[in-house]
């Protein structure tokens, strides 16, 4: 077998392989042989079809058959030979398929980068740090008090925080636009449910009252026909209602799964959840700044049959997060484009971090494991069982792994790293991370 490799751009590599003509040959004929002894053919009786009417029937499929096998084991001969490691699969075209001589085909596919990793001494991490103070557990307690509250109607003035019930209609230029109506609909004020001008005109109104409102659509506005227009809106006040919060007593407590129905039992769960919560998210927000870093110092190419991989399993999860589990909606439908730039992201990460583990030899450490899982096994009625399933199940082990085996490479790099120590909220910490905003691009 003879092989020659070309780099043909970047990553993408062409494999040119001849097989011999007699190692297609034997094949071929030891499986019409085979054919001849099982097939069925009307005229002969069973195992004594000639071979040439086998050949003649069935040879051409066969040989189809054959060539396949061949082209899968040289295929995989060869990159054991050149000592190559494919990403994805290759795309395979025949330039010699002539029987009786040697087979010629091309395999082009990509290859994995090679990786030099960076230091990683120089790069700078803020390691935030946060704690649960009694002003966040008044304040979630609050929250939580509010998404079980009742609304009752009033007979006062609207005010900020209200419910109201309203029908309205809207207009530019004095006709009525598409989409600008509404009926019977509940809007909590201050809620900006609504464009910017249109809740705030609605404080002082009460049920009965019938108001105009003038409002401009943001230039930002889904609808391009409507950006940056001026409307009014003619509104009907059907009802003012006040939100009355939930009374901190056994019924209420009930609804959290507690069985010390007290307070000051309810609000030692809550703040247990809270640091629980608090944790992740800071240890989330870490390592996706080490991740960032670890991106910015170190420029690779990437396969793109590994990231088209990856955008296929990010439609996946969209359709299972949006549609559901038991939706029919084709993920190939969602546009490519949506997640190309995750992808890209989360596969260069991926093979950095591989790097990492090889040059560290790191393994995911059995004690981190068990406390991962531990800690996962809280927040469910029998902790134990939970521990038990993970344990006794090898895949879903595994991922408990490689989510200790990420936070180790965390933990690795930010040992070399100048990391500083910055305190911040609560709610700083909790909350999202706003994506930075793009540069402006420089004018003559």
């Amino acid at each position: 077998m003879q092989v020659s490799v070309e780099t043909t751009s970047g990553l993408e590599r062409l494999m040119t392989i001849s097989v011999p003509a007699e190692r297609i040959d034997q094949d071929v004929t030891k499986r019409i042989q085979q054919t001849a002894r099982t097939v069925k053919i009307d005229g002969f009786r069973p195992g004594k079809v000639p071979v040439k009417v086998v050949k003649q029937r069935y040879g051409k499929g066969i040989r189809e058959e054959v060539l396949g096998q061949v082209v899968q084991e040289s295929f995989y001969q060869a990159l054991q030979q050149e000592e190559i490691n494919p990403a994805g699969t290759p795309s395979i075209d025949f330039t010699k398929d002539v029987e009786g001589e040697n087979l010629e085909y091309t395999a082009k596919f990509e290859v994995y980068p090679s990786i030099e990793l960076a230091d990683f001494s120089s790069v700078e991490i803020e390691k935030k740090s946060a704690e649960v103070k009694d002003a966040d557990l008044d304040q979630m307690i609050e929250t939580l008090r509010k998404q079980q509250a009742d609304w009752v109607e009033v007979e006062r003035e609207a005010a900020m925080d209200d419910r109201l019930r309203i029908d309205f209609e809207g207009f530019i230029d004095g006709e009525a636009f598409d989409g600008g109506q509404g009926e019977g609909m509940d809007l909590v004020l201050g809620s900006n449910t609504m464009i910017p001008g249109f809740e705030t005109g609605l404080v002082g109104a009460k049920a009965g009252d019938e108001v105009e409102i003038k409002v401009t659509f943001p230039e930002s506005y889904q609808a391009e026909n409507l950006q940056g227009k001026d409307a009014v809106f003619k509104v009907k006040v059907a009802s003012v209602s006040e939100q009355v919060l939930a009374e901190l007593n056994e019924e209420f407590f009930s609804k959290f799964g507690l069985e010390d129905k007290t307070e000051e039992a309810f609000r030692a769960e809550v703040g247990k959840n809270m640091a629980r919560e608090l944790k992740q998210a800071l240890k989330m927000k870490l390592k996706d700044q080490v991740f960032s870093k670890l991106l910015e110092i170190n420029a690779i190419d990437v396969p793109s049959a590994l990231v088209d991989g990856e955008i296929d399993n990010l439609r996946r999860q969209a359709v299972m997060q949006f549609a559901g589990p038991d939706s029919d909606m084709d993920p190939n439908a969602l546009p490519k484009e949506m997640f190309t730039d995750q992808a890209d992201r989360r596969v260069k990460i991926g093979l950095l971090m591989q790097e990492v583990i090889k040059v560290n030899e790191l393994e995911a450490e059995e004690a981190r494991v068990r406390e991962t899982l531990e800690e996962m096994a809280e927040t469910y009625q029998d902790p134990q069982q939970v521990i038990d399933w993970y344990m006794g199940n090898e895949e879903m082990l595994g991922q408990i792994k490689g989510l200790v085996l990420e936070e180790q490479v965390v933990d690795k790099l930010l040992a070399t790293a100048k990391v500083s120590e910055v305190s911040v909220s609560y709610e700083d910490a909790i909350k999202p991370e706003q994506p930075a905003a793009p540069e402006a691009e420089e004018t003559e």
